[in-house]
């Protein structure tokens, strides 16, 4: 749980979320997303309840959940005035690897990226696109275990959309666990497992094909619709 003064932002949150697995944890503005990330990325204490982040305690071990976590917002987090190899030089040395280190998986990233040639390009004069897969792989420069993606496809074409979940797919068969939250219901549906909070708790929690089959939806958006507003659907289908 987690209260702010009497407002109960999280309200007896209880899930896990499996090795390798592409966990969508969506809601309405308000629902209390952001806060249950915040708890989760180790940067905000709950008011009470037990949490495991891969494999450590959110309330004593905050500084060891960082360094095996990834995390990139819509804003994708990368300095636009500085180059790409710096913006991968900079995070590896925030996640706390060594010079050698962070020298060997900027080289790795930058030829997985086909970036060799542009490392000196700065940040401000990419494609939306490049800026979106290199702020995905700065994220995950140090292997971590978790990378939570704070609607990551927010504002991008549905090509480079697809181009980019398709990066999702490889870091969950490399064994790394994708937290997502996301406002298009379509990226639902290409998720392992789909949470949806309403007023800090979550109401529903299963698969996208058997939330689906339970809520006798067509598709994940009527899905939500059914979970999240209910009096809105109501409305329009009576």
């Amino acid at each position: 749980m987690k209260k702010f003064g009497s407002f109960v932002a999280n309200n007896d949150l209880n899930f896990e979320v499996y090795k390798g697995e592409i966990f969508g944890f969506l809601g309405a503005n308000g629902a209390g997303k952001t806060t249950a990330i915040r708890i989760l990325c180790g940067l905000s204490k709950p008011t009470s309840g037990d949490i495991k982040v891969a494999g450590f305690d959110v309330y004593k071990e905050t500084e060891k959940i960082k360094k095996n976590i990834g995390y990139m917002s819509q804003k994708f987090s990368l300095y636009e005035d500085l180059t790409i190899a710096e913006n991968i030089e900079l995070y590896g040395g925030i996640y706390g690897l060594s010079r050698k280190q962070i020298k060997i998986r900027t080289t790795e990233l930058l030829d997985k990226l086909n970036m060799l040639e542009n490392k000196n390009t700065l940040i401000s004069e990419l494609p939306l696109g490049w800026k979106q897969k290199l702020a995905f792989s700065v994220a995950m420069v140090h292997k971590p275990k978790i990378i939570f993606l704070d609607e990551p496809t927010g504002g991008v074409d549905p090509i480079t959309r697809r181009q980019f979940w398709d990066l999702i797919y490889e870091a969950s068969n490399e064994g790394i666990t994708i937290f997502v939250t996301t406002h298009y219901m379509d990226e639902a549906e290409y998720c392992d497992r789909v949470s949806i909070m309403v007023d800090g708790r979550i109401d529903a929690l299963d698969t996208p094909a058997k939330l689906k089959e339970k809520y006798q939806a067509k598709d994940m958006n009527e899905v939500f619709i059914k979970v999240a507003r209910p009096d809105f659907y109501t409305m329009n289908n009576d």
